[in-house]
């Protein structure tokens, strides 16, 4: 199966050539790599340029947010199989596109996730683990409590996107969140769980940016909730940080 694999990008010179290198290190044969740049002026668009060979489809310009950014990736992939890996991430090791291309085909599934290792920003090496984002602990009744697998090592079918649309851009920080309440809560997406770490994700990202972020993503996330007829208030989803701080005990 083809996998379409999208970078969304804006002034990331320190960390855009490792996520280029982690992908054209995948061992399945089928990629479509599509990067999206935001109109970068820091030496990102450089970097992309020495690395042109290695990707499929370049685009670059102004964007209104990372989720209209999204979704311009979207209009041009072809692949059956569609997932967004970061401009700060890597895959965790080179045969996981494979791996996930074979699961979803034998088993005819809409949809795939695995784990996430989140490393400090300042790491320097990338094996530094500060936390494991478990996409275990995910199902759809338990979106109410404002659980999602980690969006960069979720894959969907095309399909999925072709019945249930693409992000809503008038979302700031949780329109990942409002795209999963959307196609999960039902319980009609055929998916399975990976039990394996897919993606090592640096920290410090929009989602996990201080406080200021952290109040607005739970905002957006009991906001998308409704919109998507799922009962829930404050409360429920502050419910889940006790367990999220679970994650960095290493087992």
């Amino acid at each position: 199966m083809k996998i379409s694999i999208i970078t969304v990008v804006f002034n990331a010179v320190k960390t855009i050539a490792d996520t280029i290198e982690s992908v054209n290190a995948q061992t399945h044969s089928n990629i479509e790599y599509i990067v999206v740049d935001g109109g970068s002026t820091d030496g990102t668009q450089e970097i992309i340029a020495r690395n042109k060979s290695d990707i499929s489809k370049f685009v670059t310009g102004p964007d209104n947010g990372i989720y209209d950014a999204m979704n311009k990736g979207l209009g041009l992939a072809t692949g059956e199989i569609i997932g967004f890996l970061n401009s700060d991430d890597v895959y965790a090791n080179r045969c996981v596109l494979g791996q996930v291309a074979d699961t979803i085909a034998r088993n005819d599934l809409d949809a795939l996730f695995g784990d996430v290792e989140i490393i400090t920003a300042k790491a320097a090496s990338l094996d530094r683990s500060l936390r494991t984002y478990r996409g275990k602990r995910f199902r759809p009744e338990r979106i109410a409590w404002g659980w999602m697998p980690a969006h960069p090592a979720l894959f969907l079918h095309r399909r999925v996107y072709d019945h249930f649309g693409s992000f809503r851009t008038d979302y700031r920080i949780a329109g990942d969140f409002e795209l999963v309440a959307r196609i999960f809560y039902g319980g009609t997406l055929t998916y399975q769980y990976l039990p394996e770490v897919l993606v090592r994700m640096r920290s410090g990202g929009v989602s996990t940016g201080g406080w200021r972020n952290t109040l607005l993503l739970n905002q957006e996330v009991l906001r998308a909730c409704r919109e998507n007829g799922i009962r829930t208030n404050m409360l429920k989803i502050l419910s889940k940080y006790p367990a999220k701080l679970m994650e960095f005990i290493h087992l």
